[in-house]
């Protein structure tokens, strides 16, 4: 399909299916991406068992994927301003599933983080990418709603990978799992881009009549913004949960808890699914209720989500832990579309792929730092010690909800005149 304008003006129906559409194949797209990334946290018992690794060395595993991953958050916003999404959006579909095939074919360790690092290079440009994707395909008054169904691919990515990647590792090992995994992407990858709208005329998108071009000083008052930084430090808060306990609740409930590799598959996929649903209505209450007053919603919520990440963290069985983490999850997912919905809004379409590679940029610290932290701290002491190291992540975070901006004037780079 090629990338084109909507020539006639959609009427009110049209441009919500045109937004709807758009969230639902990049939630497909993304959850695709997740499998696939998170993969490898199923595995690592046995990618440990057969290269003799330690938690830490583990943990490099993830974390080498998650640097790469965050370093190409900006450039590849900028550069998805700059040429569009769509031909980007094709290359990193193909590039990951490529990677993860060779990921297969790794004879040892040095040569799988190289793998790995190269994969995060390939999966690295996808979230800038489908984020100028849906500000070219939305309106301000939708965008919420579309982003709280692009973004609930999080929870039912990372809640499917233990159903899909279990049985897989039972039949076939974890090398002939990422293989059956690549082939799959990549057919699917095809046939989803094939399927993205196309974009609505410029004066649809935008939340002035006049949106500035993306000239180099629009783009610098984005990217040096205090606000856009401030939002990245919370995504980095609340993406250090995420990866923290997607790494290591499959090697905790089978290590700690002698959980079969088959229970875990339905077990660790519980919680993210619990969060995928309550970050889809998430959105929905963003764009209904809280898109003015996102402040407190998120201060609440992420508050919340500390205080049941305690009782998780101090469980004494598995179905406990279980329990107090999809309740953890659920309440976070319910703030998420605050993080994202208000710059949503607020970033011109033309300089979204920017302003979103910064707050993403945050989210991959996290992403980084959060497996290998754990991974240590496992190793020095125990489980229960890496999951409290969450409690506190969540309570920098809901510090730092306080302080993010209420009202898009409250943007530094509005006051430039962006």
């Amino acid at each position: 399909m090629v990338d084109e304008l909507v020539e006639v003006e959609p009427d009110t129906r049209r441009v919500r299916r045109i937004g709807i559409m758009t969230g639902v194949v990049l939630l497909l797209a993304y959850t695709i991406d997740y499998v696939d990334r998170f993969a490898i946290s199923m595995a690592l018992p046995s990618i440990g068992a057969e290269f003799d690794l330690s938690k830490t060395q583990q943990g490099l595993l993830v974390t080498v994927f998650a640097v790469v991953y965050m370093l190409c958050q900006i450039p590849a916003g900028v550069l998805a301003d700059r040429v569009g999404a769509r031909v980007l959006l094709l290359a990193t579909l193909l590039l990951w599933s490529a990677f993860t095939m060779f990921t297969a074919l790794a004879g040892s360790f040095a040569i799988l983080l190289i793998l790995r690092a190269t994969f995060g290079a390939s999966q690295g440009f996808f979230p800038a990418v489908s984020f100028k994707t849906v500000a070219e395909r939305t309106t301000p008054k939708n965008r919420g709603t579309v982003m709280g169904i692009v973004m609930s691919a999080s929870g039912i990515g990372s809640g499917i990978t233990p159903l899909i990647v279990a049985p897989l590792l039972i039949a076939y090992g974890w090398r002939g799992s990422f293989v059956w995994l690549a082939a799959v992407g990549a057919v699917l990858g095809i046939v989803l881009w094939l399927l993205i709208p196309r974009k609505l005329p410029a004066r649809m998108r935008e939340s002035v009549k006049r949106p500035p071009k993306p000239s180099p000083e629009a783009r610098r008052a984005v990217l040096s913004s205090p606000q856009v930084w401030l939002l990245a430090g919370l995504f980095c808060a609340k993406n250090f949960i995420v990866y923290g306990l997607i790494t290591w609740v499959p090697s905790y409930l089978l290590e700690s808890k002698g959980v079969s590799l088959a229970k875990i598959g339905v077990l660790a996929a519980i919680p993210p699914l619990v969060s995928f649903a309550t970050t889809v209505l998430g959105g929905w209450l963003f764009d209904r209720y809280f898109n003015a007053r996102p402040r407190w919603y998120l201060f609440a919520t992420t508050l919340t989500t500390a205080c049941l990440l305690v009782p998780m963290a101090l469980a004494t069985s598995a179905g406990q832990f279980i329990l107090f983490e999809a309740l953890a999850m659920a309440i976070d997912g319910l703030g998420s579309m605050c993080l994202f919905g208000l710059p949503m809004r607020v970033f011109p379409s033309a300089l979204t792929g920017s302003g979103m590679g910064v707050i993403n940029f945050g989210g991959q610290v996290a992403g980084a730092s959060a497996p290998l932290l754990l991974g240590m701290l496992v190793d020095g002491f125990s489980y229960p010690a890496a999951f409290g190291l969450l409690v506190v992540a969540s309570l920098i975070g809901a510090v730092l909800a306080v302080r993010i901006p209420q009202r898009a004037e409250d943007f530094s780079f509005t006051a430039k005149g962006v």
